[in-house]
């Protein structure tokens, strides 16, 4: 599955980035890439001396925009207001910021458009500094850097390695990739589930007959692992417990936990459950398992094989829950909401999903989901067929409200 640009908090985030005149101009085409790829919208600013290292042409074609060198154009036919750029970004990184740019950042110097838009932005920014060992070693850089620390500036700290001299030590612009994440974590600071730990279980559990069959179901595990990058995209560390499925996620912020049966599932969910503030069960876990696995494959004459149920993991964690908000899905084909309503109460849930196999193209395999929330107070709010990934959106905000809902109960 293609990672979607939506699962980063930079997806429709506004960057401007200043570039000065340092040898490491030149990874700063690659930083654009990566950022667009992320769903960002990329502007550039270019000092005259940055431009001897990376040509314009190169980073209005990588960022889809025209690059700012100076307040007019070339023919002086249009002027580059730098007040408006710092008003359109939503975050002003300076990258590569030389010794000298940082400088006349410190003393309020303003003789091109990138130190101009610097001292007009209103905006959070971000500093990479660039420069050679005994520039970023000295004194003067020292107290720069740290009048630029103390006046709200963000420094991405500088690497160790070879540098354009020749000498090897500190003074090497952060890698990009760095400094990408550098701003996420900024951004979903911002995000409301920043800091919380979720746990999400997706995906069919498997119970094994004998080597060549089992005891399963049809699910995908979409719905799950839309949860999770919901999840992840709100700031949120999630524990992802995946059975057999598909569907594949790359995010930092989700930790995959690949599992096959039931049991695996639940050692799983009972060791994460008492670190997790949120926990949504959405996998389809088989209720029953053989009462005996047979290691040699089992002959046609002898058809019957006995079962027994499987533990049920939404009712142990509802009876171990202290501060968790926790939630389940039901997937009914008749008496749907009777139903779902005797699982929420027995099972102590926050609220539950109700999904009907009589709905067409939800459930099961399906990109689209037709839901109804169900609350602790069995209030129902039903929706329509929607794609998955818009039903996660949906459930996450719900669980937003209801926690600040009864937060605020709390302290009234």
């Amino acid at each position: 599955m293609k990672k979607s640009n939506f699962d980063s908090v930079l997806f429709g985030k506004r960057i401007l980035i200043g570039v000065s005149g340092s040898i490491a101009a030149y990874k700063i085409p690659e930083l654009v890439r990566l950022l667009i790829k992320k769903g960002a919208e990329v502007k550039v600013i270019l000092t005259k001396d940055a431009h001897s290292f990376v040509t314009p042409l190169t980073l209005s074609t990588v960022s889809k925009n025209d690059v700012i060198i100076d307040f007019f154009n070339e023919s002086k036919t249009k002027w580059h207001n730098h007040v408006e750029l710092g008003l359109w970004a939503d975050l002003f990184l300076i990258a590569p910021a030389t010794s000298n740019t940082i400088s006349k950042m410190a003393n309020g110097l303003c003789d091109n458009i990138l130190l101009a838009t610097f001292l007009s932005c209103t905006s959070p920014i971000f500093c990479a500094p660039a420069m050679d060992r005994d520039m970023y070693l000295s004194k003067a850089n020292f107290e720069n850097i740290n009048i630029l620390r103390q006046r709200g500036l963000f420094i991405i700290d500088v690497e160790k390695g070879e540098l354009a001299s020749g000498l090897y030590g500190m003074g090497r612009m952060s890698d990009i990739h760095i400094i990408v994440s550098e701003l996420e974590i900024h951004f979903a600071k911002s995000m409301p589930f920043f800091g919380a730990k979720f746990l999400i279980t997706a995906g069919p559990t498997y119970e094994k007959i004998d080597p060549v069959r089992f005891i399963g179901n049809f699910s995908s595990g979409k719905m799950g692992c839309e949860l999770a990058k919901q999840a992840a995209f709100y700031g949120a560390d999630v524990d992802l417990i995946l059975g057999p499925s598909s569907e594949k996620i790359n995010h930092p912020s989700i930790n995959v936990c690949n599992i096959i049966s039931c049991d695996q599932m639940y050692e799983l969910c009972e060791n994460k459950f008492q670190d997790c503030d949120i926990a949504i069960c959405a996998a389809a876990v088989s209720d029953f398992k053989p009462l005996k696995f047979v290691d040699q494959k089992i002959k046609t004459k002898s058809p019957v094989i006995k079962t027994k149920l499987n533990t049920d993991i939404i009712k142990s964690l509802g009876k171990k829950k202290k501060n968790q908000f926790l939630v389940g899905f039901a997937l009914e084909t008749e008496n749907e909401q009777k139903n779902a309503i005797t699982k929420l109460k027995n099972k102590n849930m926050d609220f539950i999903v109700l999904n009907s196999l009589k709905d067409k193209n939800s459930c099961f395999g399906h990109d689209t989901n037709k839901i109804k929330i169900i609350d602790s107070d069995c209030s129902i709010k039903e929706f329509p067929v929607l794609q998955k990934s818009e039903v996660a959106k949906l459930i996450l905000d719900e669980i937003l409200y209801k926690r600040k809902y009864h937060k605020s109960i709390k302290t009234n």
